[in-house]
């Protein structure tokens, strides 16, 4: 695992239309994130928050999607922030912030590694366009962005040919798909691990699986994970809860796999909500992720 870290911080609420996932960025570093990557053995580097405005507009005049001029210039700063990073040999880790932000880091790690594969550990899929979202929340609509379906505003960030592969790409933790989503993910043939192969196979077959197959003719593996992925009652602070998830003790055997595995090249942890959540639990929670993630041990 590449030593140093950059930490990019995103404040973004606009892809989820709800306050308190922009806090998300400032909760985390709260909870300890540069203190616990450096104790581990890694040199980071805070290179601060992306500013983000807030329109008095939601919509513009032709499309349905909230804050589409604003998120587009956001992400468009993360791809250079984020290109910039891995080009002075440092590992991205961004902290969100809504799940929109994805579009920016995964384009800016494209321009570096162009075949990525990714690891989307989410309770949604996230494959909406304009035609199928039923909010016009482009949150809900990153990984179908990334790769290569959306608004041209959103797809053209970064380079416009470079998008992630389908057969490439694995969702974790899925329970709560719109239907458009679901004919989507069939037709591109994107894998998608339910809650049902998770308590069926369980969580060590699943990512040894994944881990397979996001490495499989790829350049390097992105991890995106929505803290909205483990259960409430684990992570109480995110905007759309979905009761049923993966637990905690799941969670950070599916990390501790992924260190082993030694495949990651960047990151993102994303929807904590500081005004949803518990004593800053939810978190808690994803610092304590992002060091198994990173290679913490017990012993």
């Amino acid at each position: 695992m590449n030593r140093n870290i950059s930490v990019v911080g995103v404040p973004m609420d606009l892809g989820a239309d709800r306050r308190g996932v922009d806090m998300g960025p400032s909760a985390i570093r709260y909870a300890g994130v540069v203190e616990r990557l450096a104790k581990i053995g890694y040199k980071v580097h805070d290179k601060g928050d992306i500013i983000v405005r807030h329109p008095k507009e939601k919509t513009i005049a032709g499309t349905n999607l909230k804050y589409l001029d604003e998120i587009a210039r956001v992400n468009r700063e993360l791809c250079e922030a984020v290109s910039d990073e891995m080009g002075k040999g440092n590992f991205p880790l961004v902290i969100g912030g809504d799940h929109s932000i994805a579009i920016g880091t995964i384009a800016g790690v494209l321009t570096h590694r162009p075949k990525t594969g990714v690891i989307w550990y989410d309770a949604h899929g996230d494959m909406n366009t304009s035609e199928t979202s039923p909010s016009g929340n482009i949150h809900g609509m990153s990984l179908a962005v990334s790769l290569g379906y959306g608004h041209e505003s959103l797809t053209s960030i970064g380079s416009p040919n470079a998008k992630l592969d389908p057969e490439k790409t694995v969702l974790i933790g899925a329970r709560a798909l719109d239907p458009g989503e679901k004919e989507f993910i069939k037709k591109l043939g994107v894998k998608v691990f339910t809650m049902h192969e998770i308590d069926r196979l369980g969580m060590a077959r699943v990512m040894e699986e994944a881990v397979k197959i996001v490495t499989d003719g790829t350049d390097g593996v992105h991890l995106s994970l929505d803290l909205d992925g483990l259960d409430p009652h684990d992570c109480p602070g995110v905007g759309t809860p979905v009761i049923g998830g993966i637990s905690y003790r799941e969670s950070h055997l599916a990390m501790e796999i992924l260190a082993e595995a030694n495949v990651l090249t960047s990151a993102e942890f994303v929807e904590v909500n500081p005004i949803l959540d518990q004593m800053n639990k939810t978190a808690r929670v994803a610092v304590a992720l992002m060091g198994s993630v990173f290679g913490e041990k017990l012993l």
